[in-house]
């Protein structure tokens, strides 16, 4: 991916120097297996909790400093692009996201931020919450290598912003506190393969606004798509795996969604949730 000399975001909130609790790196480890391989949804779980006392904190290292630098420039080209989709597309003004980098824990709207919960989006305060060590793990323990599958990760979490931003996530997360578990998470699958769609246009969106895109880019983004379908991460953890737990979706349907996006950049192809096939 191209990114290197493009303008950074100014919606960046950078808590890495703070000082407060942090995790050990063997903790961290344990943590994110239990976050990631259970594959649940981020989101529903962190809303009503307690959180984490403390901030981010530790050594902000070069590596620390080039990754804050990538997401910032990522999250740019996510205000470019969504700017104008909205403005044709929608025929209203993009408001953009105010995303979250920090080490170890912190605080949202939703309650504590860590290893555990990985990235996400915190309706409360409508902001994305970003450890840059999730990237590593990506790469390191999960086999979704590359920096376009780290991009997709920072457009996945933009994009529920943009549903939130649209009314949708609201309503649907309105609709999950009124049903069973598993009609819960069935409709939890929906709004996140429908934020891989939207991850699909801005990556079409990106390579025709700014040439980002290198050859095999978008393979990097279908590979960390498999890698962090359900049935993968439920396998991957010695686990059979269990449709109606599912919260995010199968590797096949998360691979499929993003392709929808990427090959029509039409936001109207995104619609999972009146989809009779996922």
């Amino acid at each position: 991916m191209k990114w290197q000399g493009r303008r950074g975001s100014r919606n960046i909130e950078d808590r890495r120097g703070a000082k407060g609790a942090q995790i050990g790196g063997v903790g961290l480890l344990i943590v994110l297996a239990i976050g990631y391989f259970a594959g649940v949804d981020v989101t529903p779980l962190l809303e009503g909790q307690g959180g984490i006392a403390g901030g981010g904190g530790g050594e902000i290292t070069e590596a620390d400093k080039q990754a804050g630098e990538f997401v910032s420039v990522t999250l740019a080209d996510t205000e470019e692009v969504w700017a104008d989709i909205f403005r044709r597309q929608v025929g209203e003004v993009y408001t953009p996201v105010t995303l979250v980098l920090y080490k170890g824990v912190t605080q949202s709207a939703c309650g504590g931020a860590s290893g555990a919960t990985g990235p996400f989006f915190c309706p409360g305060d409508k902001k994305v919450y970003l450890d840059t060590e999730f990237f590593t793990t990506m790469s390191r323990q999960m086999g979704a290598k590359g920096d376009f599958a780290a991009a997709y990760v920072v457009a996945h979490e933009v994009a529920h912003h943009v549903q939130n931003e649209l009314g949708i996530l609201g309503q649907a997360n309105r609709i999950r506190q009124q049903v069973s578990e598993a009609e819960s998470n069935a409709i939890s699958v929906r709004i996140e393969l429908q934020a891989d769609c939207y991850s699909g246009i801005w990556a079409r969106a990106a390579q025709a606004r700014f040439g980002s895109l290198e050859r095999g880019d978008i393979a990097e983004a279908m590979n960390a798509a498999k890698q962090i379908g359900d049935d993968t991460l439920q396998r991957n953890a010695g686990r059979t795996p269990m449709p109606h737990t599912f919260t995010h979706g199968t590797s096949e349907q998360r691979q499929r969604w993003f392709a929808t996006g990427f090959e029509s950049g039409d936001m109207r192809a995104c619609d999972t949730f009146s989809a009779e096939r996922l």
